[in-house]
């Protein structure tokens, strides 16, 4: 059973990147008194809050609010429930609102990995971007992604960190691979179409971890990822969010007390680092109370091709959406080298946003470039 009062703090950040007002974000969270089950619960007050948004018809919402039920991961009947009913509201609305999206199954030798798609097979000079997310993110909570880079003409796929939500292949040291066979399961659909990786958070790690053994992954962008210190310091794990904690424990499939011990491998060593030949695109959060920052440090000391927008705030940099979105998909463009008209548009709304967020008194924002840039 979850702390209550840690899952308010950290779902309100991911209910606002769902685009929740705050307003019913607060209107719920004063409904939960307990981790349990029946009225009151966590899962409970935001399934309820999501049934209501579906009965008006508004199924985007609806799964967003599914989607925050069953955070941060599936433990019992009620979570898996809520995971259940996001995926079938998200699975509707796409039908219904033509957005054409495409989902794509993939077996692999682990496990079972789903996705969403756009824009495959690939026609002309344009990137593939594979875009997941973090230790609690499902894949409809991304595709949305998916939608704004088919604007820009690009193609997409959606999917999820291994042990998270649909899927079924078991986090670990090995988990950079479920991305290669990604690539392979689509391989006939690229047509020898560049493949960029915009994996945030934890899955960040895996996608570094995969471009320096899969030469088909042409750049990384990516936010709030552990790269070291995270993985080896015993000190810092013990200071953690006990969420975090658990959930890294429950896709590991090992104990919340070992998940420490089990993950001290995993850390990328200064050698990787310096042998990565890919751009690298990472935002970074000063304040942030997952990452330390001595892996932004370190990434900065060993990565030649790598660009850092370092900013005032928490893990994920939760204020700041409005700016790290575009910043992250700006980049990736300049990876690319593609000078659509659209870039030119995504680089004056960066440029308002920092201003905008100056005049706010948000805090600081700055951009490190690496020596190979």
């Amino acid at each position: 059973m979850n702390n209550v009062e840690e899952l308010k703090q950290f779902a309100i950040s991911h209910a606002r990147a769902q685009r929740v007002p705050l307003e019913r974000c607060e209107s719920i969270l004063a409904r939960i008194a307990h981790d349990g089950d029946g009225p009151g619960s966590w899962t409970a007050e935001w399934s309820a809050a999501a049934a209501e948004s579906e009965r008006q018809g508004r199924l985007q919402d609806a799964c967003s609010l599914y989607y925050v039920a069953r955070f941060p991961f599936v433990d019992g009947p009620a979570r898996a429930h809520a995971l259940t009913r996001s995926q079938e509201t998200f699975a509707r609305w796409q039908r219904e609102s033509g957005a054409g999206l495409q989902p794509l199954d993939i077996e692999l030798p682990e496990g079972r990995v789903q996705c969403y798609t756009t824009g495959l097979p690939v026609r002309g000079d344009r990137p593939c971007v594979i875009v997941l997310g973090g230790i609690v993110s499902t894949k409809e909570q991304y595709a949305q992604i998916l939608l704004r880079l088919a604007k820009l003409g690009l193609s997409g796929i959606a999917t999820e960190m291994p042990g998270t939500g649909s899927n079924t292949v078991p986090y670990g040291p090995d988990s950079w691979r479920m991305l290669s066979g990604i690539i392979d399961a689509v391989e006939d659909r690229l047509n020898g179409a560049r493949v960029y990786a915009m994996a945030l958070s934890f899955s960040g790690h895996t996608a570094l971890r995969c471009a320096l053994e899969d030469r088909r992954i042409s750049g990384v962008v990516t936010m709030s990822t552990p790269v070291s210190r995270f993985y080896t310091d015993p000190d810092w794990q013990r200071a953690l969010p006990s969420v975090t904690v658990d959930t890294l424990a429950h896709m590991a499939g090992t104990g919340s007390d070992g998940i420490g011990r089990h993950m001290r491998d995993w850390a990328l060593t200064e050698q990787q680092l310096q042998s990565l030949e890919v751009p690298v695109a990472y935002v970074s959060s000063r304040r942030d109370e997952i990452v330390p920052a001595t892996d932004t440090e370190l990434l900065k000391r060993h990565v030649r091709r790598l660009t850092v927008l370092d900013i005032d705030d928490v893990h994920a940099a939760p204020t700041f959406l409005d700016l790290s979105g575009p910043w992250l998909t700006l980049s990736l463009l300049r990876m690319h080298g593609s000078h659509l008209p659209q870039r030119a548009a995504l680089r004056s709304v960066v440029s308002l946003s920092r201003v905008r967020h100056r005049l706010a008194g948000h805090g600081a924002v700055s951009v490190h470039r690496g020596t190979g840039i």
